[in-house]
């Protein structure tokens, strides 16, 4: 029983690396997962690698461990046309030929994957199963761009990790704006009919509000000071006012008139939002040095340590990195699945979505079919296995990849601090950056504010018909028969 058990677990995983068989893990007590879950889990973790490699590379400390711990270090360095400057193979130079790799692997399945609407196709069998063979093909593109001259390429590849950078920060503040709209509109919907959803919107609202509060009291502590960091000061107050203002705009009465369904909910998660991308912004600041109380102190940077001396803390570096990684995951499943649901025009179209009832699940629109679930248990040792991608694809896996493309190369830059790139080490990467650092992250505050604003004002620019009652859209999928569950055992 122990070897049939062993077997099957073997034989699956051997499909699962080398063959069609999507992945799953090998405990079979584990609950059953979506095949289209499973891979996007699988190049998530793929993602989620080569960054990890790509932080260690940038490492002082690793940088330094390498040069002397790694034989024939000097040998490689001249194959790699690195010649006698090894750094080269480290550092910020060994970030951009990683992510050089990894954004040609996703930009290479992207492209290979235009058009798939149904996982029977060929191309969408490759997709979801082969996972050694495409973990493989992402190493040795990995690998073979350390052996690309570096005369040109660095600043070449530098130029177009500048403006996939910029492409993938839009996209991300298009989502969070869409996810805050949608938010709000789906359970000010259910508020119409139960008034308990007001109750969740208003403690959703509440606890918002909160959280910006309590950023703002943060940083007006932890990155100000008494003589000091006057442009800090300035920076938070005028991004307080902004939110101030965002409010206000968002319960004005020919705002509420041409949007009913604006509200104050939309606006704290945006508050919530800004406050994040200022604490961002502040981290990523060179520190300012000051004479005070007859010692010259670091400030601008939060306190660590009994002596009172402001320097890099490693708990706002890891926070602030969690942070960041968070929203990049969140934009590359997000925009595939809206880029299916509401085809190209997607970034239009989600804002003009109506939904027909709340839910908890405000992400996801309503959706007119009941589709097939079919679990496979040919291997009783591993975990079982939903295919809910008989008929049609769950999310788009053009757009899955292109925006995991666009966020290879946004971490690349945020990285390598954007536009001081050749100083960039990893310790003071999300705490004692660059000034270019800085206004790129402050410039998306702005820009998400003005996002936001567009998206309340820009209703009262249009004409309104002669007809004005609202149209509920639905987004309906092409489906033949009506759909039923079934499990093959």
């Amino acid at each position: 029983m122990a070897c049939n058990y062993f077997f099957n677990m073997v034989a699956h995983q051997m499909c699962c690396c080398c063959g069609p068989a999507p992945c799953s893990l090998c405990c079979a007590f584990c609950p059953p997962v979506k095949s289209s879950s499973s891979t996007r889990l699988m190049y998530t973790l793929f993602h989620v690698m080569a960054c990890t490699v790509s932080c260690l590379m940038l490492s002082r400390t690793v940088s330094e461990l390498v040069r002397e711990n790694v034989p024939f270090f000097n040998v490689v360095c001249d194959q790699a046309h690195g010649g006698g400057h090894c750094e080269m193979l480290v550092g910020y130079s060994a970030v951009y030929r990683v992510c050089f790799g990894t954004a040609c692997f996703y930009l290479m399945m992207a492209l290979f994957l235009i058009d798939v609407k149904s996982s029977q196709d060929l191309r969408a069998i490759i997709h979801n199963g082969f996972w050694f063979l495409k973990f493989s093909t992402l190493l040795g593109m990995c690998t073979a761009a350390f052996f690309i001259p570096t005369e040109s390429f660095l600043h070449a590849w530098h130029y177009v990790g500048v403006m996939g950078g910029f492409a993938f920060i839009l996209i991300q503040l298009i989502l969070i704006t869409a996810f805050a709209h949608t938010w709000n509109k789906n359970w000010l919907t259910g508020a119409e009919e139960n008034k308990r959803w007001y109750l969740a919107v208003m403690c959703a609202t509440l606890f918002f509000y909160t959280i910006a509060t309590m950023a703002f009291a943060f940083m007006y502590k932890y990155y100000t000071h008494p003589i000091a960091c006057q442009f800090n000061k300035v920076l938070l107050w005028v991004n307080l006012g902004l939110c101030g203002f965002m409010s206000f705009m968002a319960i004005t009465p020919c705002v509420r008139q041409r949007q009913p369904r604006s509200g104050l909910l939309q606006a704290s998660i945006i508050c919530c939002y800004v406050m994040y991308l200022t604490f961002s912004a502040l981290s990523s600041r060179p520190p300012e040095k000051v004479m005070y109380q007859g010692m010259n102190k670091t400030v601008c940077h939060p306190k660590v340590g009994d002596d009172g001396m402001q320097n890099e803390g490693n708990a706002v570096a890891i926070i602030g990195a969690a942070i960041m990684y968070c929203c990049v995951l969140f934009a590359c499943n997000e925009a595939s699945y809206l880029a299916e649901m509401f085809g190209p025009f997607w970034m239009i179209k989600v804002y003009r979505y109506e939904f027909q009832k709340a839910t908890c699940c405000f992400c996801c629109p309503e959706q007119e079919e009941v589709v097939e679930l079919v679990v496979v248990d040919d291997y009783k040792a591993c975990q079982q296995v939903i295919h809910n991608e008989r008929h049609r694809v769950a999310y788009s896996y053009f757009f899955f990849h292109f925006v995991y493309f666009l966020a290879s190369l946004y971490v690349m830059m945020t990285l390598t601090n954007w536009f001081s790139y050749e100083s960039a080490v990893l310790e003071t990467t999300f705490t004692h950056g660059s000034w270019s650092t800085f206004w790129v992250k402050m410039s998306s505050c702005w820009a998400c504010v003005i996002l936001y604003l567009w998206l309340l004002l820009g209703p009262l620019c249009r004409v309104a018909p002669s007809d004005s009652r609202p149209r509920r859209s639905r987004i309906k999928r092409r489906t033949g028969a009506a759909r039923h569950v079934t499990v093959s055992v």
